[in-house]
């Protein structure tokens, strides 16, 4: 595959982003494009490696090898054509995801892994620019109606694939707008809303049916979804957030990291916001709990909006820069990693715990106190312990919890009366049929908070069952079982 020496030739190239003191100043896209010379010089580093684990690391089973060697070989729109056979889109993934492909990838044993993600990117916007990506209505209607309840990546992908089949599709959306956490939790200097509105009209031009401020079991009736579609499909997602009840919890400035993100995208989208209800952070110390993506996503939102010192504060403690001998290929490589919003600034503070939020005798949080913790190992369990004299205060006039999310909604799902695993997620049996029949379920809802590949995979294998309920059979391809 590729060039057969290229993996031995050439080294990785990181992912390009444009100056800091550029991209502060605007809410546009940071990463900047791999020029033509270099994407080919990082295709070429895929290696003929005769097992390919970065198909067992994908969760959509990418054809990564294939369109690495076609674009080494300049043959784009075979690329696009071999990546869109397995990924509705790659867009979304080439932007969003955090490639557990290149943490699979053969090379990793003992060089760093081929640039999966930025050759994967570069296809699909090689074929936007190029007009390659075209809508494709079914040839044939089934006369059958399938309800998708949630517009997130899971959701969309089922609702593609269910409607190349033939299917009408209506998805449901209880917000304004379509895209769930794509378009109101992923920030604009993230992944810009462009992206995200040039597919729907791809699946709008498909003849996918989108309602928005349609809240299924508020303003849409259970029994009349069941009554007007063949089969419905739950894709709303885990969006009940971790709390941190803790003394303080209750004081003006201390909010969930989903809600800050929402208000800030809907700004962007030219929405109005009253005063009183703004989380806005300029001028003041922000201090956001939870180390992962989410709060680095309110990190870069603090910083464009001029927060006077941002710190982000995390459980665990700092991860290695390589692997640990606990932590051999090809697992997931547990790394120390910098994101786009850390190079521009603020404080990165490990192994500390939150112990309560401080009034500043008004009602409002003036600062937090923490304490630095260790976690230790014993029988196979792990606990973790404060260490003693090491409370501090940190000043803090926002407060953001970005701790993930534990479950989906129970609201919808007592409707349908489908079962809830132990952990509150949807169950489901190998058709992605729920304990309801006809009522189906994928993404988040029935995985719990995972990944935005798991939950386009999630949405083709759930396309494949439902299809198969609806017809006896199906042609649709199904990643996971």
């Amino acid at each position: 595959m590729a060039k057969v020496t290229g993996f031995l030739e050439f080294g990785r190239e990181k992912v390009h982003y444009r100056p800091v003191g550029e991209r502060l100043k605007d809410w546009s896209q940071v990463m900047a494009p791999l020029p033509a010379p270099t994407l080919n010089q990082q295709a070429a580093r895929c290696m003929d490696c005769g097992i390919p684990f970065c198909h067992q690391g994908c969760p959509l089973g990418n054809l990564i090898p294939d369109w690495n060697d076609l674009v080494y070989r300049d043959r784009w729109q075979d690329a696009i054509d071999r990546l869109h056979a397995t990924n509705n889109f790659p867009e979304f993934t080439g932007t969003l995801c955090p490639a557990p492909c290149e943490g699979s990838c053969v090379l990793g044993i003992n060089d760093n892994p081929v640039t999966i993600k930025a050759v994967e990117l570069a296809i699909i916007d090689r074929a936007f620019d190029e007009g390659w990506v075209k809508a494709q209505p079914p040839a044939f209607e089934t006369g059958r109606h399938v309800a998708v309840v949630g517009s997130g990546p899971a959701g969309l992908a089922a609702a593609q694939q269910l409607r190349r089949a033939g299917h009408r599709v209506t998805v449901f959306e209880r917000d304004d707008r379509i895209g769930g956490l794509l378009r109101y939790g992923i920030p604009e200097f993230k992944m810009e809303k462009r992206v995200l509105d040039r597919r729907l009209r791809q699946l709008q031009d498909e003849g996918v049916e989108f309602r928005v401020n349609a809240n299924v079991g508020v303003d849409i009736d259970i029994a009349d979804l069941k009554r007007d579609f063949h089969a419905v499909l739950l894709a709303g997602g885990a969006t009940v957030p971790r709390d941190l009840p803790l003394p303080g919890r209750d004081l003006k400035g201390v909010h969930y990291a989903m809600d800050y993100l929402t208000l800030a995208n809907r700004k962007l989208e030219g929405d109005r916001v009253a005063d009183d209800q703004d989380l806005r952070a300029d001028g003041k110390h922000v201090v956001i709990i939870g180390g992962g993506d989410t709060g680095a996503d309110c990190l870069g939102t603090a910083h464009r909006q001029q927060a006077k010192h941002v710190a982000q504060l995390e459980i665990m403690a700092r991860p290695p820069q390589t692997r640990a001998s606990d932590n051999p290929w090809p697992e997931w490589p547990r790394i120390y990693r910098t994101s786009s919003a850390h190079e521009e600034g603020g404080d990165r503070v490990y192994g500390v715990s939150t112990k309560r939020f401080i009034d500043d005798g008004n009602g409002a949080v003036r600062a937090i106190e923490i304490v630095d913790v260790e976690v230790k190992q014993a029988n196979g369990r792990m606990s973790i312990e404060e260490v003693p004299d090491s409370t501090r205060e940190l000043p803090c006039d926002l407060a953001l919890l970005a701790m993930g999310f534990v479950h989906a909604e129970r609201g919808v799902l007592d409707q349908f009366g489908v079962k809830v695993t132990d952990r509150g997620n949807v169950w489901r049996d190998s058709n992605w049929m729920t304990s309801v029949e006809g009522v189906f379920t994928a993404g988040d809802m029935q995985r719990g908070q995972s990944l935005i590949v798991w939950a386009i995979a999630e949405g083709r294998s759930a396309a494949a069952g439902i299809d198969r309920f609806l017809m006896g059979s199906t042609d649709l391809p199904a990643p996971l079982s």
